[in-house]
């Protein structure tokens, strides 16, 4: 993933280590002026990864680049600095409980040297956080759905140019899913924002993401713009004499490389290009690819 523009944060060979657990060699860009979809199964080190980018954790081994410069080499001032100009939306609302609308937008403003007062207010009117006393409520008083659309708010009056966002939309209605990716997608229109958004939906990513990073075990499984995936990439449907036959003539992919899952009664694999297949096999069935299609088949496809 490396398109014709700088990065706002990049990771180089990241390693994490816990017991039972580790990041290994994670490499990364999110280009500015682009979104980028970070999906894997629930363990694939996802939150991980995110804490290591932002600085929250040290690294094992590799270095992250944020706005083009190395944290680990910078004193916590400025890694502080560069921090501001990020803004984080957790997958639980984190402010304290008893706080109200307002008080956090106090407190923000308090963190942030470039809160506006004047965006968080109107990002708040338009997602029905205030107006009819709305904004007086605690905290705790609010949905989930609310309490992730106050995180959004805050992090983008704070003057943000890299959004980081770990499950956004996970338990929310589609209507309120709907409405959080909007506002995500208005924000993003101003020239020099990115946006890392981690979400199991995968579905919100097709509509949002311009690239897609896939964890499985710590490790990146697939990086790629989300169009290779929508217009090249298909799952060909194949009975088992037909799976073999294209398996032999090696023109889908290299012995040791093809992905394949085994369905009730016929078999998927994975295709780059299924312009090409249709031409080598007409009469097989290839259909596009989607990104939960291609999950299924990188994380628990056979490696044949």
């Amino acid at each position: 993933m490396r398109p014709e523009t700088e990065s706002d944060l990049r990771a180089v060979d990241v390693t994490k280590r816990y017991p039972g657990f580790s990041l290994e060699g994670v490499t990364l860009e999110i280009p500015r002026g682009f979104v980028v979809g970070l999906v894997g199964q629930n363990g694939a080190g996802k939150t991980t990864l995110m804490r290591a980018l932002l600085g929250s954790v040290r690294v094992d081994a590799g270095h992250v680049e944020l706005f083009g410069q190395d944290l680990c080499a910078l004193g916590d001032p400025q890694r502080a600095a560069l921090r501001a100009r990020v803004g984080y939306v957790g997958a639980i609302c984190s402010y304290p409980p008893t706080m109200t609308v307002a008080q956090v937008a106090h407190m923000s403003a308090l963190a942030f040297p470039r809160f506006d007062r004047e965006v968080f207010e109107g990002l708040c009117r338009r997602l029905g956080l205030t107006g009819g006393g709305k904004g007086s409520r605690s905290v705790k008083e609010l949905s989930r759905g609310m309490g992730m659309k106050l995180q959004l708010c805050c992090a983008m009056a704070a003057g943000s140019d890299l959004l980081v966002l770990d499950e956004p939309t996970s338990g929310l209605d589609p209507i309120v899913r709907d409405e959080v990716l909007d506002v995500i997608r208005v924000w993003m229109e101003a020239e020099g924002r990115s946006a890392l958004i981690s979400s199991h939906i995968t579905s919100d990513l097709e509509k949002i993401a311009d690239y897609v990073v896939m964890l499985d075990g710590g490790r990146v499984a697939l990086s790629c713009a989300r169009d290779v995936i929508d217009d090249e990439m298909g799952i060909a449907h194949l009975r088992g004499a037909e799976l073999e036959r294209v398996l032999s003539e090696g023109r889908v992919a290299a012995p040791g490389e093809a992905r394949v899952l085994k369905r009730d009664l016929s078999f998927e694999l994975l295709v780059s290009d299924r312009t090409a297949f249709a031409r080598a096999y007409p009469d097989y069935v290839c259909d596009r690819a989607t990104i939960d299609d291609v999950m299924a088949l990188m994380i628990k496809g056979e490696v044949r």
